[in-house]
């Protein structure tokens, strides 16, 4: 006859405990996934809208369209990360709550923290992925963002040109074209740069075609002649050529400057160059916030099971928690806008940066602990 082997108490108390942080677990990244998904794609369509111009008048293949938009997701997750930690964490929390799951859990004397630990380990792991983001995909991401989108603005600058129609490509050209072949060529070509006011130049040309260079769309002039004006003289010269460039995506002004949200941390922290006392402080302060948004993650995470685990089931409480739990969200996010713009002005500000994140963790994590020491056991309480 086989003998059956049975596991020590202590051992399946053990396993017992592991499947339960694996099934709250499952279930809060499963709906994380799921919230931030799509949120993430209901502000990415919002959002695509913009570049929907550039499709329907410049002629964007889907593709191209595809491939800029969705270089924005990164910094969207970014943003939204510790809200949607937030609201999953609190939504399966009180549907425990509601199922009388929580009090079952209790019963079996397990005390609040230990309730509480497969929450802080999601927004634990919501936390790591949003320094990710925020450190290292979002800038990258806005990188290419960033240069892809002025690429195709200066490309669609050929589309622009139309058949007896005075164009102004930017701020200071104007191009005129009599005619356009299929083959994106042009015949009749008039084209007046007033970039520099002091030196007007009109040029005249038979013919050409537009090329991209880079970032830039260069326009190829066969048979003309360029007439400029001296404005100091009064006199015009006159040059005649058989080839002649010009860039049209120059005169836009648009070559390539690194943004603020496309900077390394490092650059932000150690800016080159003489910059004013202003934009030093934007160039602080966003490295700062992304060191300290990501910690919201754990923040919003803590106020929501706080809100759930530090109190009773209640029929008439139900909706009330809750709602304490978002209006305390929502005053810390108002709280975070206020102490960056104060911030921009006055790095002083940048310790309350800290504060703002971090208190609502610490003070939670705090209750929680005392909170535990005070759970009794059902062994404790029928030993005494």
């Amino acid at each position: 006859m086989a003998l059956q082997h049975t596991p020590p108490p202590l051992f399946r108390h053990v396993t017992s405990l592991a499947l339960l942080d694996r099934y709250i677990l499952h279930h809060l990244l499963m709906g994380l996934i799921a919230l931030t998904g799509g949120a993430t794609a209901l502000i990415w369509l919002t959002q695509s809208l913009h570049f929907i111009g550039m499709v329907v008048q410049h002629g964007l293949s889907l593709l191209a369209f595809l491939h800029l938009t969705l270089l924005m997701v990164p910094s969207f997750i970014s943003v939204i990360l510790p809200v949607t930690t937030f609201l999953i964490t609190l939504w399966f929390y009180h549907r425990l709550a509601g199922d009388r799951e929580l009090t079952v859990l209790q019963a079996m004397g397990l005390s609040p923290l230990r309730l509480a630990r497969p929450g802080l380990i999601g927004a634990g792991l919501a936390c790591l992925t949003g320094y990710g983001l925020s450190l290292w995909a979002a800038p990258i991401a806005y990188h290419h963002f960033h240069r892809y989108e002025l690429e195709i603005r200066n490309r669609a600058a050929a589309f622009l040109l139309e058949e007896g129609v005075f164009t102004p490509v930017s701020k200071g050209m104007t191009v005129y074209i009599h005619e356009r072949r299929s083959d994106d060529s042009f015949d009749g070509i008039m084209i007046e740069d007033d970039r520099n006011p002091a030196y007007p130049v009109t040029i005249l040309a038979e013919d050409g075609l537009t090329t991209p260079q880079g970032d830039l769309l260069r326009l190829v002039l066969h048979n003309g002649s360029r007439h400029t004006l001296n404005r100091h003289t009064g006199q015009i010269s006159t040059l005649y050529f058989q080839l002649e460039t010009v860039d049209i995506g120059s005169a836009h002004h648009q070559t390539f400057a690194p943004d603020v949200a496309e900077l390394p941390l490092s650059a932000l922290f150690f800016p080159q160059g003489n910059l004013s006392r202003h934009s030093r402080n934007k160039l602080l302060i966003e490295g700062w916030t992304r060191l300290t948004n990501p910690l919201a993650c754990l923040s919003y995470a803590m106020i929501a099971l706080l809100c759930v685990l530090q109190s009773r089931f209640s029929r008439h409480a139900t909706f009330l928690r809750p709602t304490l739990a978002v209006l305390i969200v929502m005053l810390l996010m108002i709280l975070s806008l206020i102490l960056k713009h104060l911030a921009e002005g006055n790095p002083a500000f940048v310790p309350l940066l800290w504060a703002e994140v971090l208190l609502p963790s610490l003070m939670g994590g705090g209750s929680l602990l005392w909170a535990s020491m005070r759970h009794k056991t059902p062994s404790t309480s029928m030993a005494r």
